[in-house]
């Protein structure tokens, strides 16, 4: 009867190795692929200038495939989650993340902001994560971060917001009333 016992705990043990194993390969295929096709995340300037609003502290969830919130980005350490602080400044989006490199996303790459409930394989109840679309080379990202507080979720989209539409774009109509 031990020898029975010692046998499925030895196998187990044995499965649980296997799928480990399995996983991590996974990620590590993941990352050599999108090591690839994505060229390298930009560095933060070392003077990104004033910030446009009060920075946020929170958790950064992570990195994917714009449109697939579950496509994570594994590259370097993108690919993992880290509390962390956000900073809005003009000339990008800065999340300081403990543990890990900051995340620099240049204003000129930022697409969108939304309030959503899911990315990278977390999901939030009702709308928790603030989440940044950029483009990095020829590929869409979002970016998500879920604030400590929920309340500045909105008033930090429509901040980003703001960098995705630059003033040089401004209507002849807009530029005249200026």
């Amino acid at each position: 009867m031990e020898l029975e016992r010692l046998l499925w705990v030895l196998g187990m043990l044995a499965l649980a190795a296997l799928v480990f194993f399995g996983m991590r390969r996974g990620w590590v295929n993941r990352a050599r692929r999108q090591a690839a096709e994505l060229p390298g995340f930009p560095e933060a300037p070392e003077d990104a200038g004033a910030e446009l609003i009060a920075a946020a502290t929170g958790m950064y969830v992570g990195t994917t495939t714009a449109g697939d919130w579950q496509d994570r980005i594994a590259v370097g350490d993108v690919g993992h989650r880290a509390n962390g602080t956000a900073h809005l400044h003009r000339s990008g989006l800065r999340i300081d993340r403990d543990g890990a490199s900051p995340l620099w996303i240049p204003a000129g790459s930022v697409q969108d902001a939304r309030v959503d409930h899911k990315l990278a394989n977390k999901v939030v109840p009702g709308a928790g994560l603030l989440v940044v679309t950029w483009r990095l080379g020829e590929q869409s990202l979002d970016t998500g971060f879920r604030c400590d507080d929920k309340e500045v979720h909105n008033e930090w989209v429509e901040a980003v917001r703001a960098l995705a539409t630059p003033e040089e774009t401004a209507s002849p109509r807009q530029e005249e009333q200026l």
